[in-house]
């Protein structure tokens, strides 16, 4: 942690909405007049699309068929690691972008399932922001928790993760609903040992629960939309946190447990807007101050 380069740390699986978490983050920048330095968590794979179906295919062989892009190995989590430690001692650091699809070739000018070259941080910056699947990971090679400031997840119940995934996958990318399913089944190993535990280490969890039937997301029509749905927040420390401000202001909520709100899912913009805008706002002066 660096009180005069702070790091916002986002978390969560593939389809669980950190993107769009991302996007409220954007705007409460934009309206405070900061300037945040943005890297994702697909830069820090290891392969590109084509070495890492040549691994996986490696790691099958071998009678591992659990390997997946959550997995510990499958990423360059030393290298993130030290993007974190360079941004909380000097402001300065360097990412890239992991293509996805024929869109982000035409603007990035690289083949999809390619990454673009390593480039410097703008300089000048009030914080860094960190968005992807490993953003609070400790085990014994990498503690990323303590070079964050702010660690966020984003952690939708499970069927309603799978949902998620097999819609973007499918509509977005051109999977088949059958493909989506394998990646699910070879990523459970690495959800459970990989993914889930950074939770433990997360400040702020948002957790949103379907109170539609999502019993078999394999056949689901349609994603619940946020008025069909709640979301849990949960505070690993309460100290501090107005609990009563923020049911005033966000209207059909309730505390659950000492730490943690629920709220109505359409009014979760609202609550990042309430919850994270002061906090963020405290990291900056605190670094401009530094």
């Amino acid at each position: 942690m660096s009180k005069k380069h702070p790091i916002i740390s986002v978390t969560g699986s593939s389809g669980a909405g950190t993107s769009t978490v991302k996007h409220t983050f954007d705007q409460i920048f934009r309206r405070e007049g900061i300037k945040a330095v943005s890297i994702e968590g697909d830069a820090f794979h290891r392969f590109n699309r084509a070495e890492m179906k040549a691994e996986l295919q490696k790691r099958y062989d071998a009678g591992d068929p659990t390997f997946s892009h959550f997995s510990y190995e499958a990423n360059e989590l030393g290298e993130l690691e030290r993007v974190f430690r360079e941004y909380g001692e000097t402001g300065k650091g360097r990412t890239r972008h992991y293509v996805h699809d024929d869109k982000e070739a035409e603007r990035y000018g690289v083949p999809p399932g390619e990454f673009t070259e390593w480039a410097e941080f703008a300089n000048d910056s009030d914080l860094l922001f960190y968005e992807g699947l490993h953003g609070a990971v400790a085990n014994d090679e990498v503690n990323l928790p303590k070079l964050a400031d702010l660690k966020i997840g984003v952690v939708p119940v499970i069927n309603l993760e799978w949902i998620q995934k097999i819609h973007r996958d499918r509509d977005s990318r051109g999977y088949s609903t059958e493909a989506v399913t394998d990646v699910i089944l070879r990523r459970m190993h690495a959800y459970v040992h990989c993914i889930t535990p950074q939770f433990t280490e997360t400040d702020v969890n948002f957790q949103r629960v379907p109170v539609v039937d999502t019993s078999n997301p394999f056949i689901a029509r349609w994603i619940p939309t946020p008025d069909e749905s709640l979301v849990v927040i949960r505070f690993k420390n309460p100290r501090g946190i107005d609990f009563s401000y923020l049911t005033s202001m966000i209207g059909g909520s309730w505390m659950s447990r000492a730490n943690s709100i629920v709220i109505p899912g359409g009014k979760m913009d609202l609550a990042m807007q309430l919850i994270f805008t002061p906090m963020v706002e405290r990291l900056v002066h605190e670094a401009r101050r530094a």
